[in-house]
């Protein structure tokens, strides 16, 4: 009786499992868990047969002294221990990297696949099947090349099997998310491995082995051994992200989606036949996707930790906003925002028309959608979440656009030029239309996916935050843009705050850097500052599983509000002029916040 083994877990498995742990924890959802344990399970009684086989045949052995005793199908527990442990920190690891990803955009057909992607995929099946006929091969000669014969029959079936039918998916995703969590815990466990073969905590007896070493005491076979175990980990969990991501993108084909889907829902969705994917509504999901990165990296971030369908229908509502206000933004005039103003608003007005939902009214869309706007925004209009959403809000948006066309003119220096802040009601009224109007609509959202239903006297009250925070959020975007928005003309401080100074809204176009106007920016965060708090804790009353996100999508962006306040006149960071927060701070303020809900 010995305790060799168990303390290799100690000091070497359990820490990483332990950090790893602690890091994700705010992260984590019930659904990672269901996840991480469902592979645990499988991992585990997938390898007690084999692992048992190899014991019994003297393949692998055990000195009496380094184990504690007890055994399973002559296995020793801390064995046993390790199938669970390995398994748990390769999920964590996949977790952590893929946390931002949305899986739903990955998903693809052949014919959607490019030429490359078919002669990877058709190379890894002929790879695979090579190393089960190789594996075939050694264990019928038996002698030397039994034990890596008999990992390649055991582990390449089932790589083969995930790898024919989420291959395409595999090679799409970015290859941080399958690379690092394969080859980071393979590595450490080759050292891990080669410290417990130098002690002798476990042996691979000789005339089994090719006795060929990687370094030191690692023997082939034993690094062959992690990097399939560990790509079995990474392609299981892929083949589940894959599963979830079908059921998400698809309501058409799976109207409801429980929070926990079971594994035959599961697999009826791997098994789907990707010949049925709605193909057009994958690509304006990478579409949103894109415009989400490259406008707004705070809510890129913050969506990150939003659950299932919610996340994609909020994608595709911001989608809309962001292609709807680049539209006014790139106008070349006033008269052809105003027509943009027309469109979208007749885009409005058939969607939320009697009857909108029958098949020849979506045809009437979709035509109009196609005759009046320019590809790159099309997808956005489609596929718009507009059966979940009230209209009055999209209606209310475009009054702001209407406010920002009230800035006339096209030289900044055209003394003619009007300014439609005059005073706190046209910014309140202004912020209200352009941000406040987006904050309810993705609280409906949230109301509509969320697993628990608030009574009606909540949701009155969570929407009445959702608007005064949509101040906040509209406050800070101001304060931030002072500058950009000069450059275009638009002063968005109201002129009667100007006039106290004896500033005109020319002059801060003149200079937006001179100390009166960086006086008005720190008024104007303070006003920001004044909303959030109003509505902060009200965010308290939302359900449970999307607490955490909202919060973390308003923390993120208040967040700008903080290093405008800390900056003292030049910006830490900046985007196209704009003061920007650092990544690695918008990633604790996300953790942080996540903590505490």
């Amino acid at each position: 009786m010995g305790y060799d083994y168990a303390l290799v877990h100690l000091k070497y498995t359990i820490p990483p499992a332990c950090l790893l742990t602690f890091i994700l924890k705010p992260l984590l959802t019930r659904l990672d868990l269901y996840k991480t344990f469902t592979l645990i399970l499988v991992a585990f009684f997938a390898t007690l047969p084999w692992d048992s086989y190899l014991i019994r045949n003297g393949i692998w052995t055990y000195p009496p002294d380094a184990i504690a005793g007890p055994r399973l199908f002559k296995i020793p527990v801390e064995e046993l221990f390790f199938f669970v442990v390995q398994t748990y920190i390769t999920s964590m690891l996949y977790i952590l990297l893929s946390k931002p990803v949305l899986h739903a955009q990955f998903l693809t057909s052949k014919d959607d696949s490019s030429l490359k992607s078919r002669r990877i995929r058709t190379a890894g099946q002929v790879l695979l099947i090579g190393c089960v006929i190789a594996g075939i091969s050694l264990v019928k000669d038996g002698g030397q090349g039994t034990y890596l014969g008999l990992i390649l029959i055991w582990a390449c079936p089932v790589a083969l099997l995930t790898w024919s039918f989420s291959g395409y998916f595999l090679i799409r995703l970015p290859p941080a998310c399958v690379v690092v969590p394969i080859v980071l815990p393979t590595v450490y466990l080759w050292i891990v491995d080669e410290f417990a073969l130098g002690r002798g905590t476990w042996a691979i007896e000789s005339g089994t082995k090719l006795g060929w070493c990687l370094w030191g005491s690692l023997e082939l076979e034993e690094a062959v051994f992690f990097l399939f175990t560990n790509a079995l980990i990474v392609f299981g969990l892929i083949a589940f992200d894959r599963g979830l991501a079908v059921l998400y993108a698809f309501p058409e084909i799976f109207p409801v989606v429980p929070y926990m889907p079971p594994p035959s829902l599961l697999a009826k969705a791997v098994l789907l036949d990707p010949v049925k994917y709605d193909m057009a509504r994958i690509k304006g999901i990478r579409e949103a996707v894109q415009t989400l990165r490259r406008k707004s990296r705070s809510f890129y971030l913050a969506s990150s930790v939003f659950p299932g369908r919610l996340r994609i229908d909020l994608v595709l509502l911001y989608s809309f906003c962001r292609v709807a206000d680049d539209l006014m933004d790139e106008a070349h005039g006033e008269s052809e925002a105003t027509l943009w103003i027309k469109k979208l608003t007749g885009y409005l007005d058939h969607v939320y028309g009697s009857d909108s939902q029958l098949p020849s009214s979506i045809d009437v869309i979709n035509d109009f959608v196609g005759e009046n706007f320019p590809g790159p925004a099309r997808s956005a209009l489609i596929l718009l979440p507009t059966k979940l959403l009230p209209s009055k809000p999209f209606y209310e948006l475009l009054e702001g656009f209407k406010m920002d066309l009230c800035f006339s003119g096209t030289n900044t220096r055209h003394r003619t030029r009007q300014f439609p802040i005059q005073d706190e009601g046209d910014l309140e009224l202004y912020a209200h239309r352009v941000a406040s109007t987006v904050g309810e609509l993705c609280l409906r959202l949230v109301f509509h996916h969320s697993t628990t239903k608030l009574p009606s006297d909540k949701e009155s009250i969570l929407v009445f935050a959702a608007r005064t925070m949509g101040h906040a959020l509209q406050y800070v975007n101001i304060a931030r843009d002072i500058s950009v928005d000069g450059e275009i003309g638009r002063v968005y401080l109201p002129s009667d705050w100007l006039k106290q100074e004896d500033l005109t809204p020319h002059d801060v176009i003149k200079d937006p850097t001179q100390p009166k106007v960086e006086m008005f920016r720190h008024k104007l965060l303070d006003w920001a500052f004044k909303e959030y708090g109003r509505s902060r804790d009200i965010m308290n009353m939302l359900p449970y599983d999307v607490r955490g996100p909202l919060i973390v999508a308003v923390e993120s962006y208040m967040e700008i509000g903080r290093v405008l306040r800390e900056r003292t006149g030049v910006p830490s960071e900046t985007h196209k002029g704009r003061a920007t927060v650092p990544r690695s701070r918008r990633i604790w303020v996300a953790w942080k916040n996540l903590s505490t809900v």
